[in-house]
């Protein structure tokens, strides 16, 4: 079962516990002050690299802006107990095109982010590049996946791998549409 995440909720509620404007928040990040509020009111989803820099600039951890709670030095995830994550909800009920299972959910300071991600083909095409501190290590599992990095385009089949510095632009997709898992480990650096 997938559950709905409500990160602009978050976002807001966290920002705001913070003391910080929309427009001090905006400037920490590097974001507009337009996508932040686009952010919080649920209008567009933020993608995991602005996850990166939201929790940076509000000084939380990536988990609490997932909506984490449990804080255990260390956990294990049992493959049925996994819990389906769509790729944080809009208003608008697109799909952004991939949805994730947190690996590593309740571990307290920890330095990766793990998830399996399935790529999907997107409702809503997005071609602009990611970037955020950091490192990303990625596995096919399953499918095969295009991945874009600055000018650099390369497709990665079942076993591949692929390790790079999140500070390139990037961007990772399901090959002509055909669906992709894959494990991610982000380091936010």
């Amino acid at each position: 079962m997938t559950k709905e995440l409500k990160v602009g909720e978050l976002i807001k509620s966290i920002r705001e516990e913070a003391g910080l404007s929309l427009q001090a928040a905006a400037e920490a990040t590097g974001l507009t002050s337009a996508v932040l509020s686009q952010y919080e009111n649920h209008m567009i989803s933020p993608p995991l690299g602005a996850m990166f820099k939201l929790s940076k600039a509000l000084k939380v951890p990536v988990a609490r802006l997932l909506g984490e709670t449990n804080k255990t030095d260390f956990v294990v995830v049992r493959s049925n107990e996994r819990i389906p994550t769509s790729r944080f909800a809009s208003k608008e009920g697109v799909n952004f095109g991939y949805s994730y299972e947190s690996l590593a959910p309740g571990k307290v300071n920890r330095k990766m982010e793990p998830f399996i991600v399935n790529l999907e083909i997107e409702t809503l095409k997005n071609d602009k590049l990611s970037t955020h501190e950091g490192e990303e290590f990625i596995m096919v599992l399953e499918g095969c996946m295009e991945v874009q990095l600055g000018e650099h385009t390369d497709r990665l089949n079942p076993g591949d791998t692929i390790y790079y510095d999140s500070t390139i632009p990037h961007k990772v997709s399901c090959h002509k549409g055909i669906p992709t898992k894959i494990l991610a480990v982000l380091h936010s650096g």
